[in-house]
């Protein structure tokens, strides 16, 4: 076998894939497994959509596109920022890109040297870290607090930036918590990084999945912060690898010049597809869904602190709940397998997410439908009682 590339051992493993492996396993054996594991909605693109691709593929719409994406796609994104996020883009800022992974993995290589530090939260999503590994960075994970919300601080970049330190990769609502870091927080932690000369990149994956206030874009604080986003959480298209960057007019260049070799294009039939999320029919859509999550939160975060999880902080977006499950057991891996094999409920162990909380936490998603919330409700309650 040949040697590998060092980048490949640096690159953090995802142990949820391995509970979901046990779980496929147990549901071939017959048994039923609710999963509160899968970060993915358990809805579908909406029918306008689906059939704006079915028209776009009869017509023959498969050519490769601009590398920065389409035009018209470019434009209704400007607009849905302006209508929705409180934010004035200008369509050329905007780079289409396949998935969110594509664009952070095109803003790492454009920003990135080999060595660069990159200042993290700990609890954050594990992949984002490798997109860092991959460009020749290092991340390091910061230890957050709940009374911070688990998102970094003003005073964790006083305290954390060093002399290799470029930049900081956030995310707002964040995954695991679910929860969204405070205008204010954010307008200190941009100041902090901004005196040292640092780049802010901005994952915003999950910003029209909001419960409580309308959100606004990170952009409204600094318009020079790198925002990335994505078609497959609130709009519900996650196989159909469709995202966006939003950069500063003098990153565009080189991003769109990484892009044309890399990708060439993202998939020109979901482009294509993707304007009619932004018709009437499928906003109304989308909002109705944005209440069924809503309403999933509003069960599932009391009826788990009523068996016995502890929520230090309670979402306000996105679909997971981070909880706290150390009057239990001392492991939360261990303690993820009990649930699955005895209740045969899945969700997902605190290790994926960075090691200061490891061992007593677990991530639950409510990116299922209500009955089968309250179906792993009982089964917990069940064998906890027990």
């Amino acid at each position: 076998m040949q040697r590998l590339a060092q980048r490949t051992h640096d690159i953090a493993p995802f142990h949820a894939v391995e509970l979901f492996k046990d779980a496929q396993a147990l549901i071939d054996a017959g048994h039923d497994v609710i999963s509160l594991g899968i970060g993915e909605p358990d809805f579908t693109a909406p029918e306008p959509v689906v059939q704006a691709l079915k028209t776009a593929a009869d017509q023959g719409r498969t050519q490769y596109t601009p590398p920065a994406g389409t035009p018209e796609l470019r434009a209704a994104l400007s607009q849905y920022y302006a209508d929705f996020f409180q934010a004035q883009v200008d369509p050329e800022r905007i780079l289409i890109t396949a998935g969110a992974s594509g664009a952070l993995s095109l803003v790492c290589l454009a920003l990135i040297n080999p060595s660069d530090e990159i200042l993290m939260p700990d609890p954050s999503y594990p992949a984002n870290q490798n997109f860092v590994v991959s460009a020749g960075g290092q991340p390091k994970l910061i230890p957050t607090q709940a009374s911070n919300r688990f998102h970094l601080t003003a005073d964790d970049i006083h305290a954390h930036w060093g002399p290799r330190t470029r930049g900081v990769l956030i995310a707002s609502p964040n995954n695991p918590t679910g929860a969204s870091i405070s205008p204010e927080h954010l307008g200190a932690l941009v100041e902090a990084v901004r005196a040292r000369g640092g780049f802010i990149i901005m994952d915003e994956i999950y910003l029209g999945l909001y419960y409580d206030e309308a959100p606004k874009s990170a952009l409204c604080l600094d318009d020079d912060i790198i925002v990335i986003n994505s078609f497959s959480k609130y709009f519900h298209m996650t196989g159909w690898r469709l995202g966006w960057a939003i950069l500063p007019a003098e990153l565009g260049p080189t991003a769109e010049k990484v892009a044309a070799s890399l990708a060439i294009c993202a998939p020109s039939l979901a482009q294509h597809a993707a304007l009619a999320c932004f018709s009437e029919p499928s906003l109304e859509i989308y909002e109705q869904r944005r209440l069924a999550f809503k309403q999933r939160r509003d069960y599932l975060v009391p009826a788990l602190e009523s068996i016995g999880f502890k929520i230090p902080v309670h979402p306000d977006g996105a679909f997971y709940i981070y909880a706290d499950m150390s009057a239990f057991a001392e492991d939360s891996s261990e303690f993820s397998q009990y649930l699955l094999h005895n209740a045969y409920v899945a969700a997902v162990p605190g290790i994926d997410f960075g090691p200061h909380y490891a061992a007593r936490m677990l991530r639950f998603s409510y990116a299922t439908d209500l009955p089968r919330l309250e179906q792993a409700i009982e089964r917990m309650h069940n064998l906890l009682k027990a």
